[in-house]
């Protein structure tokens, strides 16, 4: 593995990265293959809409967001999930402040 995190990762040790007005990340678990990134929205916050070559999978801890992906948008709440297809336009809208986890296949090399 040329990429890896260590092998417990806390929370309180961990620094967030500003990723956007109201928008802030921590970066979790990664090897080369995978990664696993925490984000916190304030109500109102944009994911600007962007594609990437990854696949990515998100869950939502909580709060109430908006997503669109490969032109569909829906309503998602704590519990549940999103998938995005690599080079797929993708971006949410915060409707209540929350947190979602992120995870990405191959690792996200530009968030290191």
């Amino acid at each position: 593995m040329d990429m890896e995190s260590n092998n417990f990762q806390y929370e309180g040790e961990m620094k967030w990265e500003n990723a956007g007005a109201g928008v802030v990340r921590q970066i979790m678990a990664y090897n080369d293959d995978l990664m696993m990134v925490k984000v916190k929205f304030e109500t109102g916050a944009v994911g600007t809409p962007h594609t990437h070559p990854h696949t990515q999978a998100t869950y939502v801890a909580s709060g109430v967001f908006e997503f669109t992906t490969d032109g569909e948008t829906k309503i998602v709440h704590p519990g549940d999930g999103i998938y995005m297809k690599p080079g797929v336009l993708h971006g949410c809208r915060c409707l209540e402040a929350g947190v979602l986890i992120d995870t990405f296949s191959p690792i996200r090399k530009d968030f290191l």
